[in-house]
């Protein structure tokens, strides 16, 4: 056999080619996703087919079909963008028992007020499901369920039913007779997910479909899954408490930073339209360790409290612990203030934490993280009513964020009286710059380090160049 000939093997996760087998991949390092994708054939000459529909000008293009129709759920159009597209394929994925069956039949039967819905589910009876819709009060008449695990029984009922919004819980209980392995498998979850898909298209049917998790939080199943929906659900919470978000990480017809927020109960699930307040603590009086910012989620500011706690430690190796917060940053922020402001803290655990389950990816908590910590350290609470925005350089500088007004004027709505912000944030026009003549470079334009402005009444901003300026400033003001 020639070289041209020999068998192929390609990674079903990200695509790598070998001419033998291996049980991980040597690009992803993913185990056992390696498979034989036949003989390695010579350029084949495609000859013009039928085509669907002509190409015609973008501008001719009809853009109704493509209009989103609500799922009657408020906080899930908001992270959908609206809705759902006819045709749109949507994975959504999250911890088991977390709600996620909850919500959709909850999605299910406000749509089934006008339009019909097929619930397929793969992972319990339809017994099971029903006791669940007349727990939340999900009875509808154009509501269809169904009870499978065969893809082509799934095809039938489709066929019979014809339905609008078809739900597939969960993809990787679906199996296919036409693809090898068991059901969940990497070449079935492809088999089965790219059929619904073509389904979906043909018929401009909406379909949703239920994604399991690994253990480290990514969605199951080969990474071409995520690559053929349009559109990628993340429902997140923490199992002891009652709040849920929904983050979109991929959406083609909307924002990919909203944020969905529900409330999880006995009698079903409710979106929570005005989230500010949620992870933010009601303490009578400061606590040491504590500082509140603003983050950005989508459109909506939502004020959320971070907490530290540092303690010497006889451990070599000191615990660096974070929950809710991104380690690396948080890893950084601790580099700064120990390069920087000679913090005292090499030899102590520290741990770090958000209110109320919220997960903060946003540069603008860097400056409330490095106050908490500090205040954690000395034992001293921070002013009454202050709130800190800013995201933290390596240098120590403090740097402007996005959309400070709107954060500002969420915080001052709330009660809170002060703000520390960085330099130059207030300016309509964000920094200006202007030529130097003497050395023939821009230079950026920055308002005076510890400038007071108010900014609602009852409430002050105070605008800071670095983290040496803001420390002092708050040591001052105890």
């Amino acid at each position: 056999m020639s070289k041209a000939a020999k068998p192929a093997y390609r990674c079903g996760e990200c695509g790598w080619t070998t001419v033998k087998w291996v049980g991980r991949c040597g690009e992803c390092q993913a185990w056992g996703t390696v498979e034989e994708a036949g003989a390695r054939q010579g350029v084949h000459v495609v000859k013009p087919g039928a085509v669907s529909a002509p190409a015609v000008p973008i501008g001719q293009v009809k853009t109704e079909v493509v209009s989103s129709r609500t799922t009657g759920v408020p906080e899930l159009d908001r992270v959908l963008g609206g809705g759902l597209v006819p045709g749109a394929v949507v994975l959504l994925a999250g911890e088991p028992g977390i709600g996620k069956s909850t919500l959709l039949l909850e999605a299910a039967a406000r749509t089934a007020g006008g339009e019909t819905v097929l619930y397929v589910t793969g992972e319990e009876s339809a017994a099971q499901v029903r006791m669940r819709a007349d727990r939340i009060g999900a009875i509808e008449d154009r509501l269809y369920l169904a009870a499978e695990t065969d893809l082509s029984a799934l095809v039938a009922h489709v066929e019979k039913v014809q339905p609008s919004l078809l739900i597939v819980d969960s993809v990787q209980t679906i199996g296919s007779a036409d693809a090898t392995g068991v059901p969940g498998g990497v070449t079935q979850v492809r088999e089965v997910a790219g059929n619904l898909v073509r389904l979906a298209k043909e018929r401009a049917m909406s379909t949703v479909l239920v994604g399991h998790v690994t253990k480290d939080g990514t969605i199951a199943g080969p990474r071409v899954l995520e690559h053929l929906v349009d559109v990628v659900l993340h429902f997140e919470g923490d199992r002891n408490s009652r709040l849920r978000l929904v983050r979109a990480v991929k959406n083609r017809f909307g924002p990919i930073d909203e944020v969905g927020c529900f409330d999880l109960h006995e009698r079903g699930i409710t979106g929570i339209t005005d989230p500010s307040g949620l992870f933010v603590s009601r303490h009578p009086e400061p606590v040491p360790g504590t500082c509140v910012t603003v983050t950005i989620e989508g459109t909506r500011p939502i004020p959320a409290e971070l907490q530290a706690l540092v303690g010497p430690t006889e451990a070599p190796q000191p615990r660096r612990t974070s929950s809710g917060l991104d380690s690396y940053r948080v890893a950084m922020v601790l580099a700064v203030m120990e390069r920087r402001l000679n913090a005292k803290i090499g030899k102590c655990d520290v741990f770090t934490a958000t209110v109320g389950g919220i997960r903060l990816t946003d540069p603008a908590v860097d400056l409330a993280l490095m106050l908490s910590v500090v205040s954690a350290a000395g034992d001293q609470a921070l002013p009454a009513g202050l709130v800190a925005l800013g995201e933290v350089g390596l240098a120590g500088e403090l740097r402007p964020v996005r959309e400070v007004r709107r954060r500002l004027a969420e915080a001052a709505r709330l009660g809170f009286t002060r703000a520390l912000v960085p330099a130059g944030s207030l300016e309509e026009e964000g920094p200006r710059l202007e030529a130097s003549a003497s050395r023939g470079r821009l230079v950026a334009l920055r308002s005076p380090t510890g400038r007071t402005t108010p900014f609602a009444p009852g409430f002050e901003v105070t605008e800071v160049e670095n983290v040496w300026d803001a420390l002092n400033l708050m040591r001052s003001s105890r």
